[in-house]
């Protein structure tokens, strides 16, 4: 949890009443592989921060698994459209490797918000952090060519390769596999 509250301290001030109320809420735990953390159909009701490993989102399109994006150390993650919104998910979370996490329920996650301003600052930056990616990730995405698109992913996760198995990269890139292995080569 120390790692945990310190990353939350690069945000916010934390008083100690808060830091209780964090530790109290927030639960941790060691998830598996290929565990479903969230599931299409279903109101998400946590908020999850990675403190180790790799999640994915992805949703099915035409019969086909379609990556949305992939999530590693130390991120705060959710199927944010059905929990802020409080509404059924379109998309899936998945851990792609034994991950530690933790999480809050929404209920919780509210009355901190309620209880706590600077939890609320907390909130409002996550919330802003991940539309300004959003923003600045998807403007002009649709006119970059595939390379294009796999050089602005690594220039967020180097690592990804390491991370995330090739074909879910390709799905995200929205490339055959021997396409980003085309790719791969010109490297």
């Amino acid at each position: 949890m120390e790692q945990f509250i310190e990353n939350i301290k690069t945000k916010i001030v934390i008083s100690d009443a808060l830091q209780q109320a964090i530790e109290a809420h927030f639960i941790f735990q060691t998830v598996p592989a290929n565990h479903m953390l969230a599931k299409e159909g279903q109101y998400v009701q946590k908020l999850f921060f990675l403190e180790e490993g790799t999640v994915r989102s992805f949703h099915y399109g035409k019969d086909k698994e379609v990556n949305s994006w992939f999530y590693i150390n130390h991120q705060f993650f959710t199927c944010w459209y059905s929990f802020q919104g409080q509404q059924a998910s379109f998309e899936n979370l998945e851990t792609l490797s034994e991950s530690t996490i933790y999480s809050i329920d929404y209920a919780h996650y509210q009355h901190l918000m309620n209880e706590f301003p600077e939890f609320q600052k907390l909130g409002r930056l996550i919330a802003e952090e991940q539309l300004a990616f959003i923003d600045y990730y998807s403007k002009g995405y649709m006119f970059l060519s595939a390379k294009e698109r796999y050089d602005l992913l690594l220039s967020f996760i180097p690592d990804i390769e390491l991370r995330v198995k090739l074909g879910h990269i390709a799905s995200f890139l929205g490339v055959s596999q021997e396409t980003l292995s085309r790719i791969r080569s010109k490297k």
